[in-house]
């Protein structure tokens, strides 16, 4: 995992389009933005994974652009709204900082952003913690299962089909529970989806209520305490950049530290790329002297952390540039199944971090927990002192 941007430095140079029988991998910007664009050609592979952490309902992430995909993004939309935001980024600095003010003056920023993705995010959409168990530990792990698993780890799936279970049934108790008087938070998702079912959409049947939900805890919060850590720890590798965003946070500059921690994001993203899978042959930057044709059933892998350092779409991608345009971006995917909690994402992933920014005397913990450590995509640790 830590060689992969030099290997895509050479592929991007060399080989833009390597492969090996049915696998390929775009490397380029162009060609990351065609097959992420593409939904004629390139399909995601998601179902199997989501069918088995929802029970077989359908849920948007692993649909075609169907009119049963663009319903579920409407009705979605329809209560996760734009004008939340404000108060989810105000509430996510809040958190941030109460968590601060009791750690003494050393934290792991993994475990800070964990805890805050978990207090803020699940509560918005309606999901309590369960009696027994722990919903960030639940949620983590059906995040690994669908995103990032493979078909031999039978440890993790025998977790998943105890964990997706009981996490559905969690949801479904809170939803007969609302439904026959108790109390909500008032205003939250859940609140909203059952506003709708007794307003008579008859997209809201408890089975889509729920199932969007668990997706939407399970795809959200565990993303937090990956990018969050990467982020901060590119910042302590250049002081610049770093007293640029505490001196942000400090005046409260939320659009200014926004587009620090982007950039800071660019250099280590939430992952390397995400797979396709091409659904008919095509021709990858057909008309270029990079031409690939790709065959039906192969596997895609779309390179998007190469895609945000190709200096042919993105100026001096070494260079640290917190002015750079939205089209350089491509952190949570693009496309049909751009991640859909994008906006969420950009609106409290600076806020969670602008607390520990302000402490004075911010540095790494002595030793090797002061420098981020991961296992395969996850960032395992990163311990600061303030």
């Amino acid at each position: 995992m830590a060689a992969l941007p030099s290997v895509f430095a050479v592929a991007r140079r060399v080989w833009p389009i390597p492969g090996l029988g049915s696998f390929r991998a775009v490397t380029r910007h162009d060609d990351v933005r065609e097959v992420f664009g593409t939904d004629t050609a390139f399909r995601v592979p998601y179902q199997p994974n989501l069918n088995v952490i929802t029970g077989g309902e359908p849920f948007f992430l692993g649909m075609d652009d169907t009119p049963e995909y663009r319903a579920g993004v409407a009705a979605m939309r329809r209560v996760v709204r734009a004008d939340d935001l404000p108060a989810l980024a105000l509430r996510t600095e809040e958190a941030a900082s109460n968590i601060l003010s009791h750690a003494g003056g050393r934290i792991d920023v993994v475990d800070l952003a964990r805890r805050v993705a978990f207090d803020v995010v699940a509560p918005y959409f309606g999901v309590p913690p369960p009696a027994q168990g722990r919903l960030d530990v639940w949620a983590t792990r059906l995040f690994e299962f669908q995103f990032a698993s493979s078909p031999k780890d039978i440890a993790l799936r025998r977790e998943v089909d105890e964990i997706a279970p009981a996490f559905r049934a969690l949801i479904d108790a809170e939803i007969a529970r609302r439904k026959s008087g108790g109390a909500g938070a008032g205003d939250d998702v859940l609140d909203r989806c059952l506003a709708q079912q007794a307003a008579g959409d008859p997209w809201y049947t408890d089975p889509q209520i729920r199932t969007s939900l668990l997706c939407m805890v399970v795809g959200g919060p565990p993303q937090w305490p990956m990018v969050v850590p990467q982020a901060l720890e590119q910042l302590l590798q250049r002081p610049e950049a770093l007293e640029a965003a505490r001196s942000a946070a400090q005046a409260s500059d939320d659009d200014r530290l926004r587009r620090i921690v982007l950039e800071a994001m660019r250099f280590d993203p939430l992952g390397p790329g995400l797979p396709r899978i091409a659904r008919r042959d095509w021709s990858i930057a057909q008309g270029t002297r990079r031409q690939t044709k790709v065959r039906q059933g192969a596997t895609v892998f779309v390179a998007f952390s190469s895609a945000m350092m190709d200096d042919r779409r993105v100026p001096e991608p070494r260079r640290f540039d917190t002015d750079r345009g939205a089209h350089e971006y491509i952190h949570f995917g693009y496309g049909l199944h751009e991640c859909f909690g994008k906006h969420i994402n950009h609106a409290c992933l600076p806020r969670l971090l602008k607390p520990l920014l302000r402490h004075p005397n911010l540095q790494r913990a002595a030793g090797k927990e002061g420098t981020l450590t991961k296992n395969g995509i996850f960032a395992e640790r990163l311990v600061v002192t303030f």
